[in-house]
This record gives structure tokens, C-alpha cells and sequence, in this order.
């Protein structure tokens, strides 16, 4: 999370616009930017499934990082530009992706009322315009503007644990509804490496520059203090 936000504060300063594909060292719960966690947790069973816990620099709900991966872009925003494109332009080069793996993806329709982020995780219902395999959602995504910059986080799922969320958040929490994932899909297990690649495919049939990010030291230190303000109680309780 540090280092997406510290890509998004380089954007605003370079111009330069970055997709990251990461995953995770161990299973994480990250809840949306404005998500409620006190009292809304069960801090011992996290504990004891070995489930860590952050807060995410964007909104949305609760969602479980584990068998999936997880993607970041990170851009400057010029005078004018809308915020509902760029979310369109991403979800474009997402669903290129998807088609090139072979799945049979789909911006989502969604029916009725969006949970609240207060009381549902990430997957329990694709909403209109993320991303959907066979009826299920298999991307979820989240966008912040801050400024002159954009970060966008998105998941997509390898295999589906989300349902393991039951046994952390609280029992007023809404379950979610069976995930798409790629191993459904396909039909059989799908590598982080796999999937990289094809988002790189389709950032370069989108025309993007496929040069390497390097780092600088503005860039570690920007990180830096980042990292003190998303592993800090006082950020992941903030609400």
C-alpha cells in the first residue's frame, strides 16, 4: 500500500503512468479507505487463521488477498479528464487481458442497491461496470483521486477464499456471493507470471510504454514515509 501510494505522489511529480502486478507474502484483509474496523473485526481469529490486516489508500470493501493477484495503476491527470474514462480506459486493457487467457469476461450489470462498505466484502455482488465471469465477479476494483493523480487497485482472482472473510468480520456483515476465478474459468490453475504477462500484452496493444520503472531515491524516501502511515494502528482503525 506504501508503495502505490508513494507511485501515485510520483505521477503527480514525473507525469509517468504505472501498472504494477504484485501479490501478497501471506493471506491480508484490506478494507476500503472508509470502512469501518473498530468493533467490526475479530481481531483473535485473524490472528489465529494468520490473516494480516491494512487499510487501502482507495475505497471499496473488505476484501482477502491470498490466491489472487493484485494490480495497481498509478497516473497524472491533466486538466479535464474524467475520472469515469480512465476507470473505463483500465477496465479495457483488464478485459483484454482476461480474453487473452481465454476467459469469457464481461463488464458486469448490476440489480438493485450497492452494499454499503460499512457492511459487505469486496465480492459480495459485482457492480455495474466491474468485471464479471459467468455471472460472478471476478475483478475488483477500486479508484482514488487525489489532485492531479489517480491510483487505482484492482484484485483478480486466482481461486476463491473470500468466503473465509465469514470467520473475521462481524456477523452482520453481508456474505459474499460465490467469486469468479480463473481457475473456474479455465479450468485449471492460472500463474501470477501468467497473468502478468498478458496485462503487459494488452498494455502494449493499448499503445502504452512497456519501459521499466526505475527507482530513484525520491522514490524510496516517499515510500518511506508512506510505510509509517499504513502500518500505524492509528490508519488501519481509523474508523
Amino acid at each position: 500500500m506504501a508503495l502505490d501510494h508513494a507511485l501515485m505522489e510520483r505521477a503527480r511529480r514525473t507525469g509517468q503512468r504505472v501498472l504494477r502486478v504484485y501479490t501478497w507474502s501471506g493471506p491480508t484483509l484490506s478494507l476500503g479507505r472508509n470502512q469501518a474496523a473498530r468493533g467490526r473485526i475479530d481481531d483473535d481469529t485473524a490472528r489465529a487463521l494468520g490473516v494480516m490486516l491494512v487499510r487501502r489508500p482507495t475505497g471499496g470493501r473488505a476484501l482477502l488477498h491470498h490466491r489472487e493477484v493484485t494490480y495497481s495503476v498509478t497516473a497524472h491527470l491533466e486538466r479535464g479528464d474524467s475520472v469515469r474514462e480512465w476507470y473505463a480506459a483500465i477496465n479495457a486493457i483488464l478485459l483484454d487481458a482476461l480474453h487473452r487467457l481465454g476467459v469469457d469476461a464481461e463488464p458486469a450489470i448490476s440489480h438493485g442497491r450497492t452494499p454499503l462498505p460499512a457492511t459487505a466484502s469486496c465480492f459480495v455482488r459485482a457492480d455495474e461496470g466491474e468485471i464479471s465471469f459467468a455471472g460472478r465477479k471476478l475483478v475488483g476494483s477500486a479508484l482514488l483521486r487525489r489532485e492531479d493523480a489517480l491510483l487505482q487497485h484492482g484484485s483478480i482472482l486466482l481461486d476463491d477464499d473470500q468466503a473465509l472473510l465469514e470467520r473475521i468480520l462481524p456477523d452482520d456483515e453481508a456474505p459474499p456471493m460465490p467469486a469468479g476465478t480463473l481457475r473456474q474459468a479455465l479450468g485449471r490453475d492460472v500463474g501470477v507470471s501468467e497473468v502478468a504477462s498478458a496485462l503487459v500484452m494488452a498494455l502494449g496493444a493499448a499503445g502504452a510504454d512497456e519501459s521499466a520503472l526505475e527507482e530513484d531515491a525520491q522514490l524510496v524516501v516517499d515510500t518511506g514515509a508512506a510505510e509509517r502511515i499504513y502500518s500505524s494502528e492509528e490508519w488501519t482503525y481509523r474508523t
